[in-house]
């Protein structure tokens, strides 16, 4: 192996090593059950806005 061929390889696993920090830093976390999204709401009835369980 000679300095150009070593020269980059380390070029290129820098440039991925610094790839997996930007994409592990601007990974955003989800929000479980934002917007409703996790529970049903019951729309017409007598229980009309109330939550459902899986219960019964």
């Amino acid at each position: 192996m000679n300095k150009f061929e070593f020269k980059n390889l380390v070029k290129g696993l820098k440039n991925s090593l610094k790839e997996k920090i930007f994409f592990k830093d601007l990974r955003k976390e989800v929000e479980t059950g934002a917007n409703g999204t996790q529970d049903y709401v019951v729309k017409k009835g007598v229980n009309k806005d109330t939550v459902a369980t899986t219960r019964q």
